[in-house]
C-alpha cells in the first residue's frame, strides 16, 4: 500500500517530462533498506534470534508514521470516487488463485485439477473484471488504461522482467548458505554490492536514458539482466571472492538501470486524470510479479533438485544452476516486449526549473 502512494505523491508534484529524474531520485533512499537490510538481518539471526528479523521492522514503522505526520499534507484528493469494492474482490480471488495454482502441487499437494481448476479461476476472475469494468462509472482499475501504448507495453514488459528481480534475493541467500556453505552474516554481507551498484547506477541512469532512449535501453539491459541472472548458473566454492562480487555488482547496475528505466516509461503519458488508478495498477502488478518470481523459482528449484538430488552441495549447486539459467531466459525473453516501443518514445527535455505542484 505504501509503494503506490508514495509513487502517486510523486506524479502529482512533477510534470511527466520530470518524472524520469524525479523516480530516480526518491528510489535512491529506498536502496538503504536493500544495502543494510540482508547483513543487519544476517547479524541478528546469528547474535540474538530470527524473530528480531521482523520485530526491528516496528521503531522502523513508528518512525515512518511520525515523519509521515509532519511532513505529508493531509488533504483529500479532489472528486475521490467510492471504492470498487466488488472489482477489488474480482481481482484479488484471480492473483490469489493463481499463486496458489504455481505453488500447489510442490507446496500444498494438490491435485493436478484441483491446480488446473484454480488456473481457470484465475481467467474466470479477470475476464468477470473485465465486463464489469465496462459497466461500472467508476471501476478499480479502468481498462482506458491499456488504450495507452507506452502504459500497455510497460506493464506487460514489468510484469515479465520482475519475475527475475523477484525471484533472486530468494535464491541467492539460499544459493550461499545451503551449496556454498556461508553464515547468515556472510550471505548477508554478499548482498551489499548489489544494492551499492544500484545506489551508484541510479544517477547515471536518468543521463543514459535520456542520451539513449527508452527503446534502446530497455532492449540491450534487458538481456543484460538475462545474461546477468544465468551467469550465476557458473558459480562454484573454488570461485575467488573478487569475481562473485563483481558478479553481484553487475547484477544491482543492470537491474536498478532496468526498474529505473521501466517505471518512467510506464507512468509517462498516463496524464493527471489516470495517475491514481494507472498507478495502482502499476504497483499491483509489480507485487504480483515478485510474489510470482519467488512462486516459480522455489517450484523451479524443487523439481530440480527432485532430478538432480539433494543430499549433497554438489547436487544442490547443479539444481541451483539450472535453475538460474530458467529465470535469465524467462528474464531476457521480456526483451521481446520491450522491442514494440517505437524509437519514437524517447525522453521529454528535462528542465531545470523547479516542477509546480498539482
Amino acid at each position: 500500500m505504501l509503494l503506490p502512494i508514495g509513487r502517486l505523491a510523486v506524479i502529482r508534484s512533477f510534470p511527466p517530462e520530470r518524472y524520469l529524474p524525479a523516480l530516480t531520485f526518491v528510489a535512491i533512499p529506498g536502496l538503504v533498506g536493500p544495502l543494510i537490510g540482508p547483513m543487519l538481518g544476517g547479524w541478528l539471526t546469528e547474535s540474538a534470534s530470527w524473530h528480531w528479523v521482523f520485530l526491528i521492522n516496528v521503531p522502523i514503522g513508528a518512525l515512518g508514521c511520525a515523519a509521515t505526520a509532519i511532513y505529508m499534507p493531509g488533504e483529500p484528493l479532489p472528486g475521490s470516487a467510492r471504492f470498487d469494492f466488488l472489482g477489488y474482490l474480482m481481482l484479488a480471488i484471480p492473483m490469489l488463485s493463481i499463486t496458489l495454482a504455481l505453488d500447489g502441487i510442490a507446496e500444498f499437494g494438490l491435485t493436478r485439477r484441483a491446480v488446473i481448476g484454480l488456473v481457470a479461476l484465475t481467467f474466470a476472475g479477470i475476464v468477470m473484471y473485465c465486463v464489469h469494468a465496462t459497466r461500472v462509472p467508476d471501476p478499480l482499475f479502468s481498462l482506458k488504461l491499456f488504450d495507452i501504448r507506452t502504459f500497455r507495453i510497460g506493464l506487460l514488459g514489468n510484469l515479465l522482467t520482475r519475475l527475475g528481480g523477484g525471484a533472486m534475493p530468494y535464491l541467492l541467500p539460499l544459493l550461499l548458505q545451503v551449496s556454498l556453505g556461508y553464515s547468515p552474516f556472510h550471505a548477508g554481507m554478499m548482498m551489499l554490492p548489489v544494492a551499492a551498484a544500484g545506489m551508484a547506477v541510479r544517477p547515471l541512469a536518468v543521463r543514459l536514458i535520456t542520451a539513449c532512449g527508452y527503446r534502446t535501453v530497455l532492449l540491450v539491459n534487458t538481456l543484460a539482466i538475462g545474461l546477468t541472472i544465468s551467469s550465476f548458473a557458473l558459480i562454484s566454492p573454488p570461485q575467488p571472492p573478487w569475481l562473485q562480487v563483481t558478479q553481484f555488482a553487475l547484477f544491482g547496475a543492470v537491474n536498478a538501470l532496468q526498474f529505473t528505466a521501466m517505471n518512467a516509461i510506464t507512468l509517462r503519458d498516463l496524464g493527471t486524470a489516470g495517475a491514481s488508478s494507472g498507478n495502482s495498477l502499476f504497483s499491483l502488478a509489480q507485487m504480483l510479479s515478485m510474489s510470482l518470481g519467488v512462486t516459480i523459482a522455489g517450484t523451479l528449484l524443487d523439481q530440480f533438485m527432485e532430478t538432480f538430488g539433494r543430499h549433497t552441495h554438489s547436487q544442490t549447486l547443479t539444481a541451483f544452476h539450472a535453475t538460474f539459467a530458467c529465470i535469465g531466459i524467462i528474464t531476457a525473453s521480456s526483451a521481446l516486449v520491450f522491442a514494440r516501443l517505437t524509437p519514437e518514445a524517447g525522453v521529454m527535455t528535462v528542465r531545470s526549473s523547479p516542477a509546480k505542484e498539482g
